[in-house]
């Protein structure tokens, strides 16, 4: 990731993507069961539906639990605000009006595979960066630019190790 002195009110974004060896329906089981994502996570501690949803349609409802040794642990409900089986799945942190992160998985088949992304944009809403950019406001910039890094490590490794199940032989029964 390169340098690019954002500030949280640009709405910075980051995103990674790796070619799959398994078809798009095998890719989607994985990115949305929100309950296999802490495994894949060193920051996602636990992810429950709400309101008795049990899988991903738009404007459903899950919690989120996170721990991070610098911001320290935290609890955010997310809306669902865009399910398009094998094609498309995406949340809003907070408060889907003015979310304090939308996160998205797009999925194109490509070749007998599938090409999959994983985004993020950080705000427009305040979150928990946000209290960190109000006590030390002369390092936002850096502040921004250290999670965005932050984000696109974890979501490398989110990303692999979805392709490592989808293509694996175990995983293909999961």
């Amino acid at each position: 990731m390169e340098w690019t002195g954002a500030r949280y009110a640009d709405q910075p974004t980051v995103d990674v993507r790796t070619r799959i060896d398994a078809p798009p329906g095998r890719v989607w089981e994985l990115v949305s069961d929100i309950r296999l994502m802490p495994e894949l996570s060193a920051e996602l501690q636990s992810v429950e539906w709400l309101d008795g949803a049990t899988g991903p349609v738009v404007g459903a409802r899950f919690v989120g639990r996170s721990r991070h040794e610098s911001l320290g642990e935290w609890e955010t409900t997310s809306y669902v605000v865009e399910c398009e089986p094998c094609r498309a799945f995406a949340w809003a942190v907070a408060d889907p009006e003015q979310p304090s992160a939308v996160w998205r998985f797009g999925l194109e088949e490509t070749d007998g595979g599938t090409e999959l992304t994983q985004w993020m944009r950080m705000g427009p809403g305040r979150s928990g960066l946000s209290f960190a950019i109000d006590r030390m406001p002369e390092k936002e910039q850096k502040i921004v630019f250290v999670r965005l890094r932050e984000f696109e490590r974890s979501m490398t490794d989110t990303v692999a190790a979805i392709r490592k199940l989808a293509e694996s032989v175990e995983g293909a029964g999961a």
